[in-house]
C-alpha cells in the first residue's frame, strides 16, 4: 500500500508551479544604481539586517533570493550582516508580534545613524492578514518609524532592489 502511494507520487512529479524568468538586466541595473547610490550617500557599500518580526517567511524568502545568482547583491557590495550594530537598513518583515515588540525596539536602537527603516510586506506595513489580532500590536509604525514600505505578499526580489535605490537616491539628495 505504502508502495503503491510513493510510486504514484513519483509518476506524477512535483506539485509546486514554475519559477518565472528572471529580467536579469533589470536586477544587475538596478543593483549597479543601488550600489552607485550607496558609495555617493555613505561613501561604502549598504549594509543590510533583515528582522523578522513574526512573519510567514513568505518575504524572507524572497529576500533570500537577493543573495542568489541571479540578483548576487554581494558583487555590488551590498551585503547582509548579521548584527545591528553593523548595518545601515533594517529590512523589518511581518507584522510586529506582542513578543516581538521590545525585540525590534532593541534592534532598532542598536542600529547607529544614519539609518532606515523598510518595512517589506503587506503584513510589516499595517498587518495584513493578520490585522486586528489580539496576538499582535501591528505594523512596523507601531514599534519604530518607517522610512520606506514596500507592498507586495511577498514583494519580488525586484521589487525589494527597486525600493532600496529609491530609498537611498531619495535620501542621498
Amino acid at each position: 500500500m505504502v508502495w503503491n502511494r510513493i510510486a504514484r507520487t513519483l509518476r506524477a512529479g512535483p506539485l509546486t508551479e514554475p519559477a518565472g524568468a528572471a529580467d536579469e538586466a533589470t536586477a544587475h541595473a538596478l543593483a549597479e544604481r543601488l550600489h552607485a547610490a550607496s558609495q555617493a550617500r555613505l561613501g561604502r557599500s549598504l549594509a543590510i539586517r533583515q528582522v523578522d518580526a513574526g512573519s510567514c517567511n513568505g518575504c524572507e524568502l524572497e529576500i533570500h533570493m537577493l543573495n542568489s545568482v541571479v540578483y548576487d547583491l554581494e558583487r555590488f557590495g551590498l551585503h547582509f550582516v548579521a548584527s545591528p550594530r553593523h548595518a545601515d537598513v533594517l529590512l523589518v518583515t511581518g507584522p510586529v508580534t506582542k513578543s516581538m515588540h521590545d525585540a525590534l525596539l532593541r534592534t532598532h536602537g542598536a542600529t547607529p545613524d544614519p539609518k532606515w527603516v523598510v518595512a517589506v510586506g503587506d503584513c510589516a506595513i499595517d498587518g495584513g492578514v493578520f490585522k486586528g489580532s489580539y496576538a499582535i500590536t501591528g505594523g512596523t509604525d507601531s514599534a519604530v518609524p518607517v522610512d520606506l514600505t514596500i507592498r507586495g505578499c511577498p514583494p519580488s526580489p525586484a521589487a525589494l532592489l527597486d525600493g532600496l535605490r529609491s530609498l537611498v537616491e531619495a535620501n542621498g539628495r
